[in-house]
């Protein structure tokens, strides 16, 4: 079973409501998915994060010519294959994105040539259902008061719908972000709440927002600090209680081994569709858990990542292990994306605050195809 065709489409659509956060904001969704077929008919989807049309060019131009014909079951040849031959220019980035979602196309693949879910191909699972946390409460072009409101109202729907946990988006500035800690920590006492920076903050800033995170109890102060700068994490590990987490910027074991060595993270977060893919992801796990570190990915785009976070937890561990297993959540962005709630005809089941692990061979989402003329913009075939 051969790589025989590899097709790319850019998807593409317009928000009815903007949104942002500490760094930039969106008016549109733009996606790079993967479609790998074999000499035999059998196919794999996946999905990268990061600039589409860039990665787009990545995975057209660079990496299919070069994995044409290769054994498609063989994920962990070909991965090498791929890193070897952009080693000295993609060490990360965008080209380990678009290696990324090759290997996330191979694995769906794999699962559906062998009829097993991604979870057996990853050990098995233990667990049925994988609880959640919604990931909402962006900005949007409101005066700051009535944006507490606003930002506190959605929080409240995320847990009447079911939701027992949610991050929040903190990092527009220090003031604004103490006062929506402790007004969705009024208004939420009993769910678990972590808040996300997006490496806003520098360290004074990170000591004392994270300090009301420590009085409210939240679950992890999320990116609190530039990516560049990893041995800051050790120097506000030190002045605050909340765990720190971090790692959906980062790629690759190597890139985790430094920021395990130079920081000082209580989670990694690294995302399937940027890290390495699947292949890449099940090492940065095993490295965490040598570490005594838990890992759960970080989820954004379609229903493809999405499927692919809920098999790694599925799968996943946590450590060291006690008589009432520690919740490892799954992400669940509850921001407008047609991409993720329009394009699918199977999707990853998620009621009550709890995604249904899928048990169709591969990822166990499906395209409609229909839907993707909607939203393609742009097409490639390598073959």
């Amino acid at each position: 079973m051969k790589i025989e065709c590899i097709k790319t489409h850019h998807l593409r659509c317009e928000l009815d409501q903007p949104f942002g956060f500490s760094q930039w904001s969106y008016a549109q969704r733009n996606v790079l998915v993967i479609e790998i077929i074999t000499d035999t008919g059998v196919s794999g989807w996946g999905e990268c994060y990061g600039p589409a049309d860039v990665t787009q060019a990545a995975v057209e131009k660079f990496f299919a010519p070069r994995i044409m014909g290769m054994p498609a079951l063989s994920t962990d040849v070909i991965w090498q294959h791929m890193w070897r031959s952009a080693l000295d220019f993609a060490r990360g980035g965008i080209m380990m994105g678009a290696m990324s979602g090759i290997d996330m196309a191979l694995w769906d693949l794999k699962g559906h040539a062998l009829g097993l879910s991604v979870s057996d191909l990853m050990g098995g699972k233990h667990r049925e259902k994988v609880p959640c946390y919604a990931t909402g409460m962006y900005y949007t072009d409101l005066p700051e008061d009535e944006l507490l409101t606003s930002l506190v109202d959605e929080g409240v729907s995320y847990a009447n719908e079911g939701f027992k946990a949610m991050k929040i988006k903190v990092g527009k500035n220090p003031d604004f972000d103490i006062k929506f800690i402790r007004a969705i920590r009024k208004a939420l006492p009993t769910i678990e709440l972590m808040a996300d920076s997006n490496h806003a903050f520098d360290l004074p800033e990170a000591i004392r927002v994270g300090r009301v995170l420590d009085e409210c109890n939240f679950g992890w102060f999320e990116e609190p600090l530039s990516p560049e700068h990893p041995h800051l994490f050790r120097q506000l590990h030190a002045k605050i209680d909340t765990p720190l987490s971090t790692g959906e910027c980062e790629q690759t074991r190597w890139g985790f081994k430094t920021l395990i060595e130079q920081g000082h993270v209580s989670l990694l977060q690294p995302d399937l569709a940027y890290c390495g893919g699947p292949s890449e992801a099940l090492k940065i796990r095993a490295m965490a858990s040598a570490h005594g570190i838990n890992c759960i990915p970080h989820v954004w785009g379609t229903q493809l990542n999405l499927a692919a976070g809920t098999h790694f937890l599925a799968s996943a561990y946590h450590e060291p292990g006690r008589a009432e297993p520690k919740k490892l959540l799954l992400e669940y962005d509850r921001t407008e994306n047609p991409l993720r709630d329009e394009l699918y005809e199977v999707v990853v089941e998620v009621k009550n605050g709890e995604a249904t692990v899928p048990t169709a061979p591969g990822l166990g989402v499906k395209i409609d195809r229909n839907a993707l003329k909607q939203f393609d913009i742009n097409e490639t075939e390598t073959k």
